[in-house]
């Protein structure tokens, strides 16, 4: 989602019949945990709950059942009473501070919560292992501390879970974009690495793109920010999760991929000519070629046309066919012939596949151009990502890392030809043309 995705098959029967034996050990566990920590039972009972803490899951899940359908008053129905009514006490306390603080920062409400929780250094230090959610509209913070407990119960680490992700991890793969900015989180969902710089633009654009209805289904869904080891992800809807060894393609979009502030400065740098020279030795000025330096704006405006950017206005990143790995080696189609040429294969001979994408990218388009949030903003750097198996079509605009709103009130479309201060970038005029490409396509049925 620049532009990065994973993917991975749906849990197979298999694999979900483990994640609920998993559960039930969670259940399991986290009662032990909370008998441990919110009881103070005598010496006499501390016997007792180390012998019935060593009996197998299985037997302890049994005298569980039968005491809950047997009604006793005995000692583990004590005990359990006991565990479950502090518990309850401990949730209340955690609800009545939340909603006296509704008004603090995220970050602040995942700490106190946090600060709830039984404090002895053992357990802190597990806890500190576990992400701090830092922004959160999905997640009251009683339940992330609820969710903070069950994985410490479970010793597992985030954000993925060798034993939960196991099989999932064996077909993750990333499309596109940098190596280390994601990891599967869970089912359905990914982290990805902060991006943006330190005010977390990609953070905010989703977060206010998700509040727009007309948006919501056009972008991946935006859960929480969290941080995890001195790094910073948000974590996002998997856009590929439920799909079956699928077609995947990630196309970067736009005339202008970087922004005006990047080309600011005008001071020629001798490493750009290198870069300019190892793609192409003739495409240097006499001028340039005598300095030996070329400035950062002529650089990038010379990358941008090793592809298809400047004349489509998108270029097609990577693509990925069932049974096949990723293909990545694309950036440099440039004509228009390839660009073709490289659809169809995507494509296949299936038009019914080609109609859906098709009105899934119209659809984008309308409410690209419908929208007062777009209006105002440049879209840099963003992509359009498609997806299909045998079932299902999806679509979706992602990246959002180099998204700025524009100054002095300008508003954009999208459409005209980029020039410095006019903020265009070219982002409907890529979609037009991607539309164009998929329409001309002959398939051979």
């Amino acid at each position: 989602i620049m532009s990065s995705s994973v993917c991975h098959p749906p849990l197979p029967a298999r694999m979900e019949a483990f994640t609920t034996r998993l559960c039930l050990r969670a259940v399991d566990q986290y009662e032990r945990l909370l008998q441990t920590h919110f009881n103070k039972p005598s010496s006499k009972e501390q016997t007792r709950l180390s012998s019935h803490d060593s009996m197998g899951n299985k037997d302890h899940r049994r005298q569980k059942d039968g005491s809950s359908s047997g009604g006793s008053s005995g000692n583990g129905s004590s005990s359990s009473n006991s565990t479950y009514s502090a518990f309850r006490q401990w949730r209340r306390s955690t609800s009545l501070g939340s909603h006296s603080n509704r008004s603090s920062s995220a970050g602040s409400r995942s700490s106190n919560s946090l600060t709830k929780l039984p404090n002895d250094p053992a357990t802190m230090r597990k806890l500190e292992q576990f992400p701090m959610v830092l922004s959160d509209t999905t997640m009251p913070d009683e339940d992330l501390s609820l969710k903070f407990l069950a994985l410490n119960a479970l010793d597992l680490t985030a954000p993925a879970s060798d034993v939960l992700l196991k099989n999932r991890l064996k077909s993750w793969f990333q499309l596109s974009g940098h190596p280390d900015g994601f990891a599967p989180a869970g089912p359905g969902t990914v982290w990805k690495r902060r991006a943006g710089g330190v005010e977390n633009t990609e953070r905010i654009v989703y977060e206010t793109l998700s509040k727009e209805e007309a948006l919501r289904d056009c972008i991946p869904r935006y859960y929480r920010e969290v941080e995890y080891k001195g790094d910073t992800f948000i974590e996002l809807q998997d856009l590929l999760f439920g799909f079956n060894d699928p077609h995947v393609m990630d196309i970067k979009m736009g005339t202008r991929t970087f922004l005006e502030s990047e080309v600011s400065k005008t001071t020629a740098r001798s490493d750009l000519y290198e870069k300019m020279i190892a793609v192409d030795p003739n495409a240097p000025t006499q001028l340039e070629h005598e300095q030996h330096a070329v400035t950062k704006l002529r650089y990038m405006q010379f990358r941008e046309e090793q592809s298809s950017t400047c004349s489509h206005g998108f270029r097609i990143e990577a693509m990925k066919l069932p049974g096949a790995p990723p293909i990545t080696d694309l950036k440099k189609i440039k004509s228009h012939s390839e660009v073709l040429d490289i659809i169809k294969q995507f494509l296949g001979n299936r038009e019914d596949t080609r109609q859906k994408l098709l009105t899934r990218l119209e659809n984008l388009r309308i409410k690209i151009e419908q929208s007062k949030y777009f209006e105002t903003h440049e879209v840099i750097g963003s992509s359009i990502f498609m997806i299909y198996d045998s079932e299902k079509v999806g679509v979706w605009l992602i990246d959002f890392a180099k998204t700025r709103e524009v100054p002095n009130g300008r508003k954009l479309t999208h459409r005209r030809p980029w020039e410095e201060g006019n903020h265009e970038e070219g982002l409907l005029y890529g979609l037009d043309n991607l539309i164009f490409a998929i329409e001309e396509v002959r398939l051979s049925l």
